[in-house]
Parts: C-alpha cells; sequence; structure tokens
C-alpha cells in the first residue's frame, strides 16, 4: 500500500484505511503496510504502530493485513513485529539487516533468530523480504533454507523484489513446495503463477488490483498476454520518474485526490510539469482503479 499524508506530512489514518477497504472490496486477498512503496522507514516506531491500530479500528481486518516491521535497529523490528502479533495480523514482513553492509550469512540468520525468539509466540508469521537493490543485502538460498529449517511453522514464505526472473523462478524452484513465493515485479507473475504462487506483493496493485490478480491467478488466460504487455509498458514508462513519488501521482490523477502527491523526506514530490506528465499516463494507458 501507498501511505496517504496530510498535509503537515503525517499519515492520514481515515484515507489509509478507506484506500485498504477499497482495495479488499476490488477483491485483493489482502494489504502490506509499510514496505518500500509504503515508505516504511520513512515512518516511526511510533507512527507505525499507531497506524496499524488505526487501521484496524477503522474496520480493516488484522487478519487481512501483513505489516513490514523492519528497521535499521534489530530492537525496533523486535518491537514492531511483537505489537503486530499482538493485534492478530496475518504475517510481517522483514528485511534483512540493511545498514551494514558485507554482513555474513550468519550475521542475516542471527537477526531473524534474535526477532522469531524475541517475540516467542507460536502465532508469529513471517515472510522474508528480498530487494538487495534497496537493502544492499541479499538474502541468499542457504539463509532462506537454514531459517525455514530451524522455524518451518513461522517462515511463511518469501517476497522477492529483486526483479530479475531467474531469481525469482530459482527461488520458486528451490523453496514453493514449503514456502509461499511472492514477487514485487508484476510481470513476472504469470511465469511465478504458473509455479503455484497465489498472490503478489504489489505497487501497482494500488490502482491495478484486478490486473495484477489475473497475472498471478490465471496465467494462461487469453488476456494474460495482452496485460502483461500494459503493466510492462507502464513499468518502463515510469522509469522516467522516481517510482514512489510517480505512483502517488497515478494514485491522485485517477482519483481526483491531490493529497496522494504529498511524500515524505529523502523524497521528493512531482513537480506540476511531472504531474502532468504523470496524468497523460494515466490517459495513455486508461488506467481505472474501478476497473483495473
Amino acid at each position: 500500500m501507498l501511505t496517504p499524508l496530510d498535509d503537515k506530512l503525517q499519515i492520514d489514518h481515515a484515507h489509509f484505511a478507506e484506500h485498504a477497504r477499497n482495495l479488499l472490496d476490488s477483491g485483493c486477498g489482502g494489504v502490506t503496510l509499510f514496505g518500500t512503496t509504503g515508505e516504511g522507514p520513512s515512518f516511526s516506531l511510533v507512527e507505525r504502530r499507531e497506524a496499524l491500530e488505526q487501521m484496524i479500528s477503522r474496520g480493516v481486518s488484522a487478519a487481512n493485513i501483513i505489516v513490514s516491521t523492519s528497521c535499521a535497529a534489530l530492537t525496533e523490528t523486535l518491537e514492531l513485529s511483537r505489537h503486530a502479533v499482538d493485534l492478530g495480523v496475518h504475517a510481517c514482513l522483514m528485511l534483512p539487516p540493511f545498514f551494514l553492509k558485507g554482513v555474513s550469512d550468519q550475521g542475516i540468520i542471527e537477526c531473524y533468530r534474535q526477532v522469531i525468539e524475541g517475540v516467542g509466540a507460536d502465532r508469529l508469521r513471517l515472510y522474508l523480504y528480498h530487494i538487495p537493490q534497496v537493502s544492499g543485502v541479499a538474502l541468499s538460498h542457504a539463509v532462506i533454507a537454514t531459517l525455514k529449517a530451524a522455524y518451518p511453522q513461522t517462515i511463511l514464505g518469501i517476497k522477492d523484489s529483486a526483479c530479475n526472473t531467474a531469481h525469482s523462478v530459482g527461488l520458486a524452484d528451490a523453496f514453493m513446495k514449503d514456502m509461499t513465493v511472492y514477487v514485487g515485479y508484476e510481470p513476472d507473475l504469470p511465469e511465478m503463477g504458473r509455479r503455484g504462487s497465489t498472490g503478489a506483493i504489489s505497487g501497482l496493485a494500488n490502482f491495478m488490483p484486478r490486473v495484477v490478480h489475473r497475472l498471478v491467478s490465471a496465467p494462461d488466460a487469453a488476456t494474460t498476454v495482452a496485460d502483461r504487455d500494459r503493466v510492462l509498458a507502464l513499468i518502463r514508462a515510469l522509469d522516467d520518474f522516481s517510482l514512489m513519488p510517480a505512483l502517488k501521482g497515478i494514485m491522485a490523477a485517477t482519483s481526483g485526490d491531490n493529497r496522494w502527491l504529498r511524500v515524505r523526506a529523502p523524497l521528493v514530490a512531482l513537480t506540476a510539469a511531472q504531474a502532468l506528465a504523470v496524468d497523460q499516463l494515466v490517459q495513455t494507458f486508461s488506467l481505472n482503479p474501478s476497473v483495473d
């Protein structure tokens, strides 16, 4: 989920919950808070805890929520994970340690171990988050296999956002029999769907939920080639922009609500000229969240 902000650049809780309800009403199986698309690391512990509490209090079932609890400080990841589990969320999404670089596989395993055992709850469910082009730290097959063997009931799956088809397919071939592999790169969804993936944790699903769902759930449907080509062309067009401000620009253009244009630093909101260019993309690709 994209995270809507008010005019003071604080989380707009009512708008956030409304967006989640709209996505669930559009057929999404769940929503993910504070991932990369949601600017997660730009918000404090207090803000992230409050947002999750507000989301649930405003009618979004905790069972339909995955929440990224990733923080640079391991103690904060542990605190957010414990809080999420106490509220009954479906699962947590956790990056490997992402500030220090060049850490060993054993160091990565130790971080996950300390969180899992620190939460100390049988109901903790965790997705491992692989996005090395952002985090600077990759999850090797050895790390994934070790964690799954040690915590078979806790590790539900992997969210692979490396945007590398061969890598995602390799994860599916290696691990899909025991866990879910979701991808964030929507053009790979048909390939993953054929291998048993049941969904996506997707930025484009903010405004194309039905298209994203079709790509993974019906990978050989008559519409798949056209859907995939359209999504791929849109992603390539978005290469001209900073991605999260552009995605928010699409939300603003499709909803007519310019509140969506607000972002947290270090991201920079679209200029007026860029917003017009994004609006043109919406027209070019006929983007319509009530249909797509």
